[in-house]
């Protein structure tokens, strides 16, 4: 693939940098000036609803989201789609039953809840694994796309690591939350017109958007009946919904990086508002892509470029489709490169902002007393050491191969068993640091076997054709399939199904060890006879206080609605 890069493309991305580092630097000089650590990490909790709900959508919508997303519904059909009937399930879980708690709490970092529900040990040991799951990640959201994209811009790999990176990481560290926040919504817009720009572009070409439906239902796109319980098939709408829900959860209701944006707004009604609006967002932008899948498909049912060897990886389907079909019109490629690189730069800059506010609370602060005017300024150098850690990991990862799905595997991996440890602290009162603990180490030591463990039976692929090409091309000739029963059952699994099992298998251990392995519990240590029922979900809340005989605990926004007036 050439660059089909003009002066109108490169004007377009520029000019993506520069809006992005001018809005750090605005609110690096307005509003308070990023003195304090609550308008750094947390925007003075002042934030209107939109830029957060649009910013929790972008933070995990990478660019391996698009890419991947647009190519799994090339090659495997459009059933991957249902997982947005999960997200419908889980919104109202996540806002009604685990925000309230971590909002009443008013903590820095999410992980401050389970030292205060069962200890300091298990504090430590999840938020060290929230660092490596989300350091890793992030060096791959940086390095994948520059690897599809080189073929599109004509820029080396490596000018677009480091101009993407340094951008990212500069007006993250400058601005703070806020520039993170308005950034997010600004590059959404880019991202949702880079997909859109290849659903309207494949429908010209075959002649109209419903062209685009009659071609995949004539490929076996249109899969969406597959209601199979097999759990070793790879996409059902079982997996998909529970998967999905289960994954969800995991980002949304107690991952720190969504929970940090769920806490810039004054009150609670308002925070939940911000998830309920996140929802239809991710499901629009979803679907768009889903969609533009099938219309690339449409155009190359009859001539595949992966089998064309036009392609060396699925992922670069729908960069060679900007290179190959869109060249004609001026900036369309850079609008499309623009969208990408600004996936990736709301996911890294979530990333920086979320990353300072644990290693400053949950590490340092920890075992270092910490004069508080130098607390602004450690965690800007914290935000940009991340950042600059995220680009040592970019370039190292082009050496490492396999460690792209290696990583991307480990972070779907690692989410459920830390699901499951937040939800036995929230719904029960019986569980303890021992029961979780152990509950969560072993948890991850099977998810983790489950998604490495080999040999495993490579996906079947919907079929594909090369007739229409040029070139004499012949489909290739593969070896026989092997039976699947041939290897282990939990390869076998469907990696939907990760970590629901990790989930569960958290719940069940932590259950039986904390039942039969009794421990204090840290309001006994204290002296009380039961617990704060702050730390638990609003219906177990509710009935700790009846049984206490205490009045309902109100919303939590008083104090932080005088705050914000004595800010204005």
């Amino acid at each position: 693939m050439v660059s089909i890069f003009g002066v109108f493309d490169y004007v377009i991305m520029a000019a993506t940098m520069v809006i992005s580092v001018a809005i750090g630097l605005y609110f690096r000089l307005s509003g308070g000036k990023q003195k304090t650590n609550e308008e750094y990490l947390l925007a003075d909790r002042n934030m209107s609803i939109m830029p957060v709900a649009v910013s929790l959508m972008a933070s995990f919508m990478s660019a391996i989201s698009l890419l991947g997303v647009s190519a799994e519904n090339y090659y495997y059909g459009m059933q991957f789609l249902v997982i947005n009937f999960s997200y419908a399930i889980a919104t109202p879980i996540a806002s009604k039953l685990y925000l309230p708690v971590f909002f009443g709490l008013q903590k820095t970092s999410t992980y401050e809840y389970l030292e205060l529900r069962f200890g300091p040990r298990i504090r430590m040991i999840a938020s060290l694994t929230y660092t490596l799951q989300m350091v890793l990640y992030n060096g791959i959201v940086l390095y994948a796309p520059a690897i599809v994209l080189e073929s599109v811009t004509g820029l080396d790999r490596l000018i677009s690591i480091l101009v993407v990176g340094l951008a990212c990481t500069f007006y993250s560290t400058l601005g703070g939350m806020k520039a993170v926040l308005f950034t997010d919504l600004f590059q959404s817009l880019l991202m949702l017109g880079a997909v859109l720009s290849i659903v309207v572009f494949s429908s010209i070409q075959l002649g109209g958007f419903h062209m685009i439906f009659i071609k995949a239902r004539e490929g076996g796109r249109l899969n969406f009946n597959n209601f199979s319980i097999d759990p070793t098939e790879r996409h059902t709408w079982w997996s998909l919904i529970f998967g999905g829900l289960i994954t969800y959860l995991s980002l949304y209701a107690v991952n720190h990086t969504q929970v940090q944006r769920l806490l810039t707004v004054s009150t609670l009604s308002r925070s939940q508002w911000c998830l309920w609006w996140s929802w239809p967002a991710m499901t629009l932008i979803s679907t768009i892509t889903c969609i533009s899948g099938l219309g690339i498909y449409a155009v190359y049912m009859n001539c595949d470029p992966f089998i064309n060897n036009k392609i060396s990886a699925i992922d670069q389907l729908m960069p060679y489709y900007v290179v190959d079909a869109m060249k004609s019109v001026p900036g369309l490629a850079g609008l499309f490169v623009a969208g990408i690189f600004s996936a990736s730069l709301s996911t890294i800059s979530a990333a920086c902002n979320a990353l300072a506010a644990v290693t400053l609370t949950d590490y340092v602060s920890r075992w270092c007393k910490l004069s508080p005017s130098y607390v602004p300024w450690l965690t800007k150098l914290t935000a940009c050491g991340y950042g600059l850690l995220f680009l040592a990991l970019a370039f190292i990862a082009e050496h490492l191969g396999g460690v792209l799905q290696a990583a991307l595997t480990i972070f779907g991996a690692v989410g459920g068993p830390l699901l499951g440890i937040f939800t036995m602290g929230m719904f029960t009162t019986f569980a303890n640091e021992r029961g979780v603990s152990i509950g969560l180490v072993t948890g991850m030591a099977m998810t983790l076997w489950i998604s490495f463990g080999s040999p495993r039976p490579s996906p079947v692929k919907l079929p594909l054709s090369v007739e229409g090409c040029d070139a004499n091309i012949t489909m290739p000739v593969l070896p026989p399939a092997k039976d699947p029963s041939d290897y282990f059952y939990l390869y076998r699994i469907s990696y939907m199904w990760t970590s629901t099992i990790g989930f569960v298998w958290v719940i069940v251990v932590a259950s039986v060890v904390s039942l039969i392995w009794r421990q204090k519990q840290p309001w006994e240590s204290a002296g009380q006879s039961s617990p704060d029922p702050a730390l638990f979900t609003p219906p177990l809340a509710r009935i700790l206080r009846e049984k206490n005989g205490q009045k309902e605990k109100p919303d939590v926004h008083c104090e932080l609605l005088k705050h914000n007036g004595a800010q204005n």
